[in-house]
């Protein structure tokens, strides 16, 4: 499948870019990120926590403050959304400044050595190759031998398990299992269990277990007309019940669709390769002279056989019949829009190489596709990272001149490194403290190495201007020290005022026993340079369709909602005492409504509070029909907040010191409660004091800016290629497109770059406190 890049975006495609510097040299190198905000984040109210104010105070000029006053909250809106007061007057009278640009802009044309062999694409800009999964080399010509299993012993016949682990033919330039020569089916993947014996249950009710230690090659290699092994089961046959076979087999490779894996679809790539490029796994292989991750950058080449409709006319085109023997110099036109964002392409072990080498098709990306190439969207809350990633290539804000971009982004998806650890011998975690977390830091100090030691532009700010995504469970707290002056995008913002160690009850998680040395001193989040991002949320077609977010006070029946793991007092919940850092399970012991294991409800539980462990089908109804509804951590962060703003729920926050997605730049008293943790026996008392006016005032708020908690532009993207391969839009497409064009979390992610990149210029005076 060719997908179709989006035509959202005026620009279309965004690989090359110029940019036009409008400000002084002293705002471009900023020694201090400023953030104007007022001294008190979360209003007035006895009972709401005040993470330590740590944002220097600013003013603005005069006219400014009278031409956008602040309101009994406090607030200033701008584009639908209540901001801080002093962010939302700069927004509101500098956003003239983000017009678009016609800029020049360079076309590579460097050749790679060999051009890459078959094995890769070539970045045209350096001249060097970017080599599928399993391959290396300049021209991409070495073929790796990334093995499947540890090393064996007597007792381990294939060696100790770890998610490779093959005991059928390990195609090695991936470290994945498939059935191989020999077969009926060479390409049925022979994924895990499926390889190794079934321990049945001792008892009814109790699951089947695997023994690791013993291949089954009965079952998977046998052609026994009774009961085919797996890898000779025909699909026709085993669905109308002919033959037997292993019921533990299935398909959990991305690109094979069915249960015998019969059917080939398309794999998740970026930006689908920008219909420039075939999707490999999860690498873009590029075709015509594109290149890049997702094939969005044309070459000097690329022009022979395709003229981007968006490019104009070249300064100094060439005969594109000498492009082959002689070196040339290609510039371009291009219309951007400030801030401009260089992305860097970055090895493959950083991004694409963690997509196609994944062993679960759900890892890490928010969609997949059916057996007709639809798209699935995916649950994946750590999708986020892969949306705005998406967003930035295919944004008119994009450029590939970093002389004048205003931030440089750098891709590591620690979201796919994550889930990943230990799952194949070449991504082992470091022997000397087997954490996932500490793991991730040596990643992204290799990414920091790479791109302080390759380009240029990091040390011209010390990185003050580059900006690095840690969508982890607690975010950026195992940031390595080298970076930390960088911005940090992440879902979890907690600046240690309160919870200075590691909250999470996962022990491979937990970056406390990672060395100062590699680390440094720094909190996991600082709220005068960095952002909380909305997690990753699929798009409900019912759920908009209904718009649920716009449900009348009138209708909202429940006070308050919450709706999860409680912990260990109750059937299915976490059994550690630090999990959710006790929060969820005091709000259970005061208003839980449901019994506990010991029958019991909660000291407080009343008619209309619903506090509860029991998953449901009607989980976005139920949030729909509250008034308010909890916000709480999990592992870290959860996805609360998002669920209560895009079903018009009234954000109820528990959590000391820890900021929310946008809570340093927002105003969230319009719009939120917060709560301090000791004050949770005295909640429902407190939520039954705020006044109607104010219930509808916050209700309307949500009402007017539950978008920015959402990803639609990413979403767009994707309703734009489906439309161009299908001629039935899929119901999520109709919905989404439907929706008005408020900002979403794409745009208030750029608005927010745009306040940094101080675009008021003399406008702005700074004060010092």
């Amino acid at each position: 499948m060719l997908a179709i890049r989006s035509t959202k975006c005026p620009v279309a495609f965004v690989g090359v870019a110029g940019a036009l510097v409008v400000l002084v040299t002293a705002v471009h190198v900023f020694m201090v990120p400023i953030l104007p905000a007022s001294l008190d984040y979360f209003g007035a109210r006895s009972s709401i926590s005040r993470p330590k104010n740590v944002l220097p105070a600013v003013g603005v000029d005069s006219r400014l403050r009278g031409r956008f006053p602040s309101d009994s909250y406090g607030a200033v809106a701008f584009r639908g959304a209540p901001w801080k007061a002093e962010i939302g007057r700069w927004l509101a009278g500098c956003h003239a400044n983000s017009s678009s640009v016609d800029v020049t802009e360079a076309i590579g044309a460097k050749r790679c050595e060999k051009d890459c062999s078959g094995h890769g694409v070539c970045n045209y800009n350096l001249g060097e190759c970017r080599c599928f999964h399993g391959y290396s080399g300049k021209g991409c010509e070495e073929v790796q031998k990334l093995e499947c299993n540890l090393p064996s012993s007597p007792e381990w016949p294939v060696g100790l398990w770890i998610v490779s682990t093959c005991a059928a033919h390990c195609d090695k330039t991936r470290a994945m299992c498939f059935c191989g020569p020999g077969t009926k089916y060479p390409d049925r993947p022979v994924a895990e269990a499926c390889g190794f014996k079934t321990i049945l249950p001792a008892k009814p009710g109790d699951p089947k277990l695997t023994d690791w230690k013993t291949p089954d090659l009965e079952n998977i290699f046998t052609t026994n007309s009774s009961k085919l092994g797996w890898c000779n089961v025909v699909p026709e046959d085993a669905y109308s019940s002919k033959v037997k076979f292993k019921e533990e087999c299935d398909c959990k490779y991305d690109g094979l669709w069915g249960q015998f894996c019969e059917t080939r679809v398309e794999c998740s790539c970026i930006n689908q390769c920008s219909g420039h490029g075939h999707c490999r796994g999860g690498f873009c292989q590029c075709c015509s002279g594109y290149f890049g991750i997702d094939c969005s950058i044309p070459s000097a080449y690329s022009l022979a056989y395709d003229w981007p409709p968006w490019l104009q006319t070249p300064v100094n085109l060439p005969d594109l019949k000498i492009l082959n023997s002689t070196t040339i110099d290609v510039k371009a036109v291009v219309q951007k829009k400030r801030p401009l964002i260089y992305v860097y392409d970055l090895p493959a072990e950083f991004d694409s190489h963690l997509l196609e080498g994944r062993h679960y098709r759900f890892q890490c990306v928010n969609r997949i596709y059916d057996d007709k190439n639809r798209t699935l969207w995916t649950q994946q809350l750590y999708g986020a990272q892969i949306a705005l990633y998406e967003s930035i290539l295919a944004s008119p804000h994009r450029t590939l001149n970093g002389d004048e971009a205003d931030y440089f982004y750098v891709p590591v998806l620690d979201s796919c490194l994550i889930t990943r650890s230990d799952d194949a011998p070449h991504l082992l975690l470091p022997r000397d403290l087997r954490r996932r977390s500490y793991n991730a830091l040596e990643y992204y100090r290799m990414a920091y190495d790479h791109i302080a030691q390759q380009y240029p532009y990091w040390n011209r700010t010390a990185g003050r201007d580059h900006i690095w995504f840690f969508s982890w469970d607690e975010g950026a707290c195992y940031a390595p020290k080298e970076i930390w002056k960088s911005m940090m995008l992440v879902h979890w913002g907690n600046t240690n005022t309160k919870h200075k160690n590691s909250t999470t009850a996962y022990w491979a998680d937990n970056w406390d026993d990672i060395p100062l040395d590699k680390r440094g001193n720094h909190p996991c989040f600082d709220p005068r340079k960095d952002l909380v991002l909305p997690a990753w949320k699929e798009p409900n077609p019912g759920a908009i369709w209904l718009k649920l977010w716009a449900r009348p006070r009138k209708n909202r029946t429940t006070l308050f909602y919450f709706n999860g793991n409680l912990g260990s007092a109750y059937e299915g919940g976490r059994p550690e005492d630090t999990y959710s850092m006790g929060i969820r399970q005091k709000l259970a012991a005061e208003f839980g409504s449901t019994p506990n294991k010991q029958g019991s409800l909660g000291r407080q539980h009343a008619a209309d509070v619903t506090v509860t462990y029991l998953r449901t089908e009607k989980y976005y109804e139920e949030l729909a029909s509250s008034v308010f509804c909890g916000v709480l951590p999990g592992d870290g962060w959860s996805g609360r907040m998002e669920d209560s703003m895009l079903q018009g729920c009234i954000p109820v926050i528990i959590q000391d010191g820890i900021f929310l997605p946008y809570e340093n730049v927002l105003n969230y008293n319009s719009f939120a409660v917060r709560i301090q943790e000791d004050d949770i026996p005295g909640l429902i008392s407190t939520l039954r004091g705020i006044n109607d006016t104010q219930v509808q005032f916050m209700l309307g708020n949500v009402r007017q800016m539950w978008q920015r908690f959402f990803y639609r532009d990413s979403i767009l993207l994707e309703a734009q290629r489906q439309k161009r391969l299908f001629s039935e839009e899929a119901p999520w497409s109709v919905e989404v497109s439907k929706l008005p064009d408020d900002d979403d979390a794409f745009a208030t992610f750029i608005q927010v770059d745009l306040l940094l990149n101080l675009l008021c210029g003399l406008d702005v005076i700074i004060l010092t406190t």
